[in-house]
């Protein structure tokens, strides 16, 4: 699940989401934001059941995926489009 944000000029809070144990392992959302590189943005589990990261972004159009413990990559269903390169976010 993605939530979004605005935030004060052209920035928005997306906060990355997935259930604790689905996968199981460590996970990273990454993409073009963060060079692809895993671990920089780590999803923490939560008191509420729920793994989380949040990043601040600029308007614009950004790839992403999430790369689970054991090269295992997942795409998120709520990004705005689901193309060969993962997730995809539009921010405007």
């Amino acid at each position: 699940m993605i939530k979004r944000s605005k935030l004060f000029g052209n920035k928005t809070r997306v906060t990355f989401c997935l259930p604790k144990d689905a996968p199981t392992g460590a996970v990273s959302v990454v993409g073009c934001f963060n060079g692809w590189e895993p671990g920089r943005h780590e999803l923490v589990l939560r008191r509420n059941g729920v793994r989380t990261v949040t990043v601040n972004l600029k308007a614009g159009d950004y790839h992403f995926r999430y790369l689970a413990t054991g090269g295992v990559w997942l795409d998120d269903e709520q990004a705005d489009l689901i193309d060969h390169q993962g997730g995809r976010l539009l921010l405007g």
